[in-house]
């Protein structure tokens, strides 16, 4: 199936297959600073039209949809809102950095869509962090399923060494968020986490796995989708933990500083592939499975 773009120049890139709009990659956003601006991907659709993220919730409205999320850089926060601060909980600082879109590189439709840009990571003051290269594909699976490949490269600017962590680096259990991070729907809550051993709902995060998939329900029509998230398996410290949330609400997200921190010299880069498969219908064990492996070889294929 081919699949179209539309660019709303200074803004976004909205991608289609036919009449169905798939998503919406915002890479000009007008974020607050406190919610740490940044490009992300919202609304995101099935092929059957079903909405599978959700932008802005009132109980942390800095998530949105699909988006490269960090929430400690050094002393930056490049997640959005409070930082974690050891004994003293959540903290609202002066540390809520931006990424920037600087130029787009690359924008193609086809077989699939192809988008590529260049981003600059700056503190609150202004000061420069990162400077990043990232890439979009998406094509379709066949008449129920699409995928999208996300790849970044992001390289230290800041003059010293970057250690990249999460609130468990930095002190609280069990919370090593930080990453590719997706947000499910409202209705999706207590829907059904899956490991490619199990599946369950809060008990996984925390496992190693090359993959997650969540299976959720939509409010209106009852009807269900899954998404699955696939880690590349030259991402460092494959397999990743996860952090995985389905009794509060929904989300996913491949964690590689979850309980560790990385180090990353002035001047070093970091690298990052991931592929997001999103399918109409309650796929169940065996068949979240099979959408497990149609990201791995997206991957492959790029």
């Amino acid at each position: 199936m081919t699949l179209q773009v539309n660019h709303e120049l200074g803004r976004s890139v909205t991608v289609s297959a036919g009449d169905a709009e798939l998503f919406t990659y915002v890479y000009r956003p007008d974020t607050p600073v406190r919610e740490s601006p940044k490009p992300y991907i919202h609304p995101i659709r099935t092929l059957g039209g079903a909405l599978v993220s959700l932008f802005r919730p009132h109980d942390h409205v800095w998530h949105k949809g699909i988006a490269w999320s960090l929430p400690h850089v050094g002393e930056h926060n490049f997640w959005g809102g409070p930082t974690y601060v050891h004994g003293r909980s959540y903290v609202q600082l002066g540390n809520n950095g931006s990424a920037t879109h600087r130029e787009m590189t690359g924008l193609s439709a086809g077989a699939a869509a192809e988008l590529a840009h260049t981003l600059d990571w700056t503190s609150q003051a202004g000061d420069p962090v990162i400077e990043e290269r990232r890439s979009l594909g998406a094509a379709v699976v066949d008449g129920t399923t699409w995928s999208l490949v996300f790849d970044t490269a992001m390289t230290n600017v800041s003059g010293g060494t970057l250690a990249f962590g999460s609130p468990t680096t930095k002190g609280r259990e069990n919370a090593g968020y930080g990453g590719l991070f997706w947000r499910g729907p409202r209705s999706f809550t207590g829907g059904v986490v899956q490991s490619p051993d199990k599946a369950g709902g809060d008990e996984l995060r925390g496992t190693r796995a090359e993959w997650f998939g969540f299976r959720g329900r939509h409010d209106e029509t009852g009807g269900h989708s899954t998404i699955v998230v696939v880690d590349d398996t030259a991402n460092p410290r494959h397999p990743p933990q996860w952090f995985a949330r389905s009794e509060d609400f929904a989300c996913l997200c491949p964690a590689p500083f979850f309980g560790e921190e990385l180090d990353l010299p002035d001047g070093g880069t970091l690298r990052f592939r991931y592929a997001v498969v999103i399918g109409d219908g309650d796929r169940g064990e065996e068949g979240t499975a099979l959408l497990a492996g149609r990201g791995r070889a997206a991957l492959a294929a790029r």
